[in-house]
């Protein structure tokens, strides 16, 4: 390994400009991270970050050695890969994005049987909502992005690379519950709801806009900045809500939480790979993006086939 490790945990506290972040993403512990700081502040004789007024930041000795350890990253992340291509294998590491729906329901899955071929790459990941994990991916704190939604934006390129379905669910007791209603009914329910951000919420808003019903015509109750919490708050009879149909098969089969299908509502999506405008990738990004492109039918096979709209079960 070419990169110091008093090195990589200066670049990591750098970036994140928090001790228990570092720590937490080194799997140290924070007395740690401080001794490996001051060991290479002696080192170089001059302090690399000012932890006066409760803050971190930068000293001039710290922001110059910042883009320097960010070509030791890279420099060592391209030994690795050069090694092992050698040999026909990919090395180095993955830092993954995900929003909170595929981070939760699949990207375990994807993580495990990408590993299974490719033993030599070291996978991070970090969930949150579409946009913060966009974001991520712009400000190279993350490699790759797994969002939720169609997404419009010139400086990444989107790729889908699964379908999903977004299904109505409600409280077992329901007058909805196992029924087909219609598009107005909607209207009359307490209506739970992620947050602004999450594509979820952004599928579920452009599909009943198109169906005729519009935003201010909707009787959003709460919103919520996780599925778990929606089908929590569903459960405890508090409204209903739209979620993906991989994240409420657990409720569905233990009889804690049922469907409803409105008539002629469409609400299929996919779910996409998002990487920088630029070349396709290559290293450890091009070899995830092949294994999703590949594989990830066979990880999660559907039952259902060609499922377009609630009007059926997933």
């Amino acid at each position: 390994m070419i990169e110091n490790f008093r090195i990589r945990v200066f670049r990591t506290v750098a970036h994140h400009l928090n001790f228990s972040r570092a720590a937490e993403e080194l799997l140290l512990t924070q007395p740690a991270i401080t001794q490996q700081i001051k060991a290479l502040e002696d080192e170089f004789g001059v302090p690399l970050f000012d932890r006066g007024g409760g803050r971190i930041s930068l000293t001039p000795g710290g922001m110059a050695l910042l883009p320097l350890a960010d070509k030791m990253k890279a420099l060592s992340d391209e030994a690795m890969e050069a090694v092992a291509g050698a040999y026909g294998q990919h090395a180095g590491e993955l830092s993954i994005g995900a929003s909170q729906t595929i981070g939760q329901y699949l990207l375990p899955n994807f993580v495990a049987g990408f590993l299974r071929t490719h033993p030599k790459i070291r996978v991070t990941a970090r969930s949150g909502n579409s946009d913060a994990m966009l974001e991520a991916l712009v400000a190279r704190e993350i490699q790759l992005a797994l969002v939720e939604g169609p997404e419009q934006r010139k400086d990444v390129h989107i790729e889908p690379f699964m379908e999903d379905h977004m299904v109505l669910v409600v409280p077992t007791s329901h007058e909805w519950a196992e029924h087909t209603v219609e598009l107005a009914d909607i209207k009359e329910q307490p209506l739970l709801m992620r947050e602004f951000g999450s594509g979820s919420r952004r599928v579920v808003e452009q599909a009943l806009a198109e169906a005729g019903l519009k935003g201010k015509d909707l009787n959003i109750s709460m919103e919520l900045d996780s599925t778990e919490g929606l089908l929590s708050a569903v459960e405890a009879g508090l409204g209903v809500t739209f979620v993906s149909s991989w994240a409420v098969r657990n409720q569905l089969t233990l009889g804690t939480l049922k469907l409803a299908r409105v008539r002629g509502l469409k609400l299929s999506r996919r779910f996409s790979m998002a990487y920088p405008a630029g070349p396709e990738p290559s290293g450890s990004v091009g070899a995830f993006r092949s294994f999703l492109l590949s594989s990830c039918q066979k990880l999660f096979p559907r039952t259902t086939g060609k499922q377009q709209s609630t009007d059926r079960k997933p």
